[in-house]
């Protein structure tokens, strides 16, 4: 019953910045944790960022410094700020939450539909 739903990708130059945004919508008791990961043509998917329900975060080390993760607790949201992206950068983003319904006592796992971005040179 629950869904996640991004917004924000598209196009833009190296060195620009864009704004994701994923909203978790559905019948929610509560959130473990919100993210984003990424998967380029050939490539596995990993981890961008993540945060817990108690405000820790963790990043990739090709992002660190540059992406910042944050989340909206009352609307269910969260936001990764993307500064100073570069090429390696384009791919498909994927928001991924850990989520416990409020009818079913167990968290589970939830991924968006993916939404693109692509970094020029």
């Amino acid at each position: 019953q629950v869904q996640l739903v991004e917004s924000g990708g598209g196009l833009v130059q190296a060195g620009g910045s864009l704004r994701l945004s994923c909203a978790a919508s559905g019948s929610i008791f509560s959130i473990n944790a919100m993210g984003w990961y990424r998967q380029a043509p050939g490539k596995q998917r990993e981890l961008v960022a993540i945060i817990i329900s108690g405000g820790s975060t963790n990043y990739a080390e090709s992002v660190k410094g540059r992406f910042t993760i944050s989340r909206d607790n009352a609307q269910n949201t969260v936001v990764l700020q993307m500064n100073s992206l570069k090429p390696e950068d384009t791919a498909v983003y994927y928001c991924y939450a850990v989520i416990r319904g409020a009818t079913v006592s167990r968290f589970s796992s939830y991924w968006g539909q993916g939404t693109q971005v692509t970094v020029s040179s």
